[in-house]
């Protein structure tokens, strides 16, 4: 199935690695101008070359360091997409690191930075673009959370909090931009192949585990209902059906990207 999405013009905060810089690579792939936030501009310019290897013919590809857990720095983020492709049809939340603690080790000062990464920062770039889609009878929202939203696990906060209020404001919102053809969803994702499960292998070689990152990967997958790991390029193509008119009636759903992982569907 051919997907499209020539005409339309993305934003993908945390897209320079993971799962946001698959995201656009099938965004760009597919037609879409993108650009890609984070705050490391090295390491964006790496992924916009990447990105533009694999782009669609006349798909623009355009990157912007910022920190997004700021308010300063979601519009600066907001007006440099402006200024490259002069519309946002697009918006993806997707920025965020998995912090779980015990509760009672979470300092104000913890809660508030994720709170202000995962929901805020959503809360922001989704106003600044809410008008225009609206104006324009098009929008897709894609807020970008773990399957802790729906079933959180003790030790699991804050992210599991953070990204249940992600899931709840994607609903608020599929309701109130429906009547406007602006459509938001949310994706859920388990246990995907990515550069935080090569840090933990890492990780735990320094501390004398001769395991191989193939073997340790298989570990990981072996708990999952699959038997495996996800892989980004997967969760990237579920990303550009529901952001592509093919994907035109679904709004308000949050779906699991998890190979069965999760007990609440």
């Amino acid at each position: 199935m051919q997907i499209s999405l020539s005409g339309r013009s993305a934003v993908i905060t945390g897209g320079s690695k993971g799962l946001g810089l698959a995201m656009a690579e099938r965004f760009a792939a597919s037609g879409a101008d993108v650009m890609l936030l984070a705050r490391t501009r090295v390491t964006l310019e790496e992924a916009r070359d990447q990105v533009l290897a694999k782009a669609a013919p006349g798909a623009r590809v355009a990157v912007q360091d910022c920190d997004i857990a700021t308010a300063a720095g979601v519009q600066t983020g907001f007006d440099a997409a402006m200024a490259a492709f002069g519309k946002l049809d697009i918006v993806i939340n997707n920025a965020g690191i998995s912090r779980a603690m015990p509760f009672g080790q979470i300092s104000d000062a913890a809660w508030q930075e994720d709170l202000d990464l995962k929901l805020f920062a959503a809360i922001r770039l989704i106003r600044l673009a809410w008008p225009q889609m609206a104006e324009r009878r098009w929008g897709r929202v894609i807020n970008v959370l773990n399957i802790g939203a729906k079933a959180p696990r003790g030790n699991g906060a804050p992210t599991a909090v953070s990204r249940a209020a992600g899931m709840a404001l994607m609903k608020v919102l599929a309701n109130e931009g429906a009547a406007h053809n602006v459509l938001v969803n949310a994706l859920l994702v388990g246990q995907i192949e990515s550069d935080q499960w090569v840090r933990r292998h890492k990780a735990q070689a320094a501390s004398g585990s001769n395991t191989s990152l193939e073997e340790f990967l298989a570990g990981m997958g072996s708990k999952i209902p699959m038997g495996r790991l996800g892989r980004a390029e997967e969760f990237a193509a579920t990303a550009c059906f529901l952001c592509s008119d093919l994907g035109g009636y679904i709004t308000g759903a949050a779906i699991n990207v998890d190979g069965g992982a999760s007990p609440v569907v």
